[in-house]
């Protein structure tokens, strides 16, 4: 533990990390302040492309915990920046939340839904038959096909809901084109989350509730991993997986020194 505490850097998930739903995790609040006061540096890296940088920061500040926006980076950043150095002031079909949307406009995509460069699908609520349908008609159309993550399920405080993958599947087996997914376990997102906290691979840690996407990612781009029992994995589940995290907690309080 000495040796995870050492480290300049963390990059932790939010979803089943941080908090469920609209409640924090205990021992969150703990951590957070022992990252201000060693004066570590640490990234909130989420899978999720729903809320802006601000409106999580916003989302954590009516949970009692203040964090600037500087602190968050988000699937849709990651989208919008892949999609940006590969297809300069390209267009877009955008299935998706105000997060995702407004960061394909800041990166200066516009909406198209005639002939876009790319049919973007993030987390939603709102999904509905017209919409995959017209999704699948501008991919049979020539539109190159884009998530934002990998994610199957999220957990929520109801229980298990459908994800960005179980969501676009129904494109995808239609059209019988995989869609190119940006966000973890993807390592482009981990260079990106590196470079946003200017810091070597080595001085940082990634620290997640999901095996399949934050400790993956994080063994791809060789970090050092921290899986916690608050989320999706139970200890349980480890022997499913062919890999494993170089630490097991309960929750992320346990990083914090104990006086």
């Amino acid at each position: 533990m000495e040796n995870l505490r050492s480290k300049k850097a963390f990059i932790c998930d939010m979803d089943g990390v941080i908090y469920h739903g609209n409640r924090l995790i205990p021992g969150v609040k703990e951590f957070v302040e022992w990252l201000d006061k060693n004066g570590k540096d640490f990234l909130f890296l989420t899978n999720s492309s729903e809320r802006s940088p601000k409106e999580l920061a916003q989302k954590l500040s009516r949970m009692g915990l203040s964090v600037g926006e500087e602190h968050f980076y988000t699937s849709a950043l990651a989208t919008a920046s892949f999609l940006k150095s590969q297809c300069p002031d390209g267009s877009v079909y955008v299935i998706g939340e105000p997060g995702l949307t407004n960061a394909l406009y800041q990166a200066g995509f516009s909406m198209n839904d005639i002939n876009p460069d790319y049919v973007v699908f993030g987390e939603t609520r709102s999904l509905n038959y017209e919409k995959i349908e017209k999704a699948v008609k501008l991919v049979f159309g020539g539109a190159k096909l884009i998530g934002t993550n990998t994610d199957l399920t999220a957990k929520v405080e109801s229980g298990i809901i459908p994800a960005c993958r179980a969501l676009i599947s129904s494109i995808e087996m239609t059209t019988g084109r995989n869609a190119y997914y940006v966000g973890k376990p993807n390592p482009l997102m981990m260079r990106h989350a590196l470079k946003k906290l200017d810091c070597h691979r080595v001085d940082a840690a990634i620290i997640g509730d999901r095996m399949d996407t934050d400790i993956i990612a994080g063994i791809e781009s060789e970090l050092d991993t921290v899986l916690v029992l608050t989320g999706v994995t139970n200890k349980e589940d480890l022997v499913n997986f062919p890999y494993a995290p170089k630490y097991v907690l309960n929750d992320i309080g346990e990083i914090v020194p104990k006086n």
